[in-house]
């Protein structure tokens, strides 16, 4: 079965760039839909944004839209976020999960990494 790993802590300021990883346990991540999800202190679970097929394409939310991409390894089995002009409120702890349809709702995903913090000081 196909695990989801997610590595390390991450503390920038306001105006940095960051790249997140998610690595697969197998090679079959190529066959899923990855997305990423974020979660603040307080808040329920939100979309961030997905990577879809290969060659592939993504969507993200419109907070994020036009600062944050993301891109797909096949070989390395690793997908990443990467994000662009942080802002505070982007702190979060961001997770990546995957499907086979993809979708918004993180209730349509049944594989997860375990999260990795992400922290933005002003």
């Amino acid at each position: 079965e196909l695990e989801l790993f997610q590595f390390g802590e991450k503390s920038v300021q306001a105006g940095a760039s960051l790249i997140l990883s998610c690595e697969g346990s197998k090679r079959l991540l190529s066959n899923y839909v990855v997305a990423w999800f974020r979660q603040a202190p307080g808040k329920e679970r939100e979309f961030v944004g997905e990577i879809i097929g290969d060659p592939f394409s993504y969507n993200f939310t419109d907070s994020v839209k036009g600062r944050f991409t993301a891109s797909r390894d096949n070989f390395r089995n690793i997908v990443k976020l990467h994000m662009n002009s942080l802002k505070p409120e982007d702190t979060a702890v961001y997770f990546c999960a995957a499907n086979s349809v993809g979708g918004r709702s993180p209730t349509a995903y049944d594989l997860w990494g375990q999260g990795t913090q992400v922290t933005v000081s002003s």
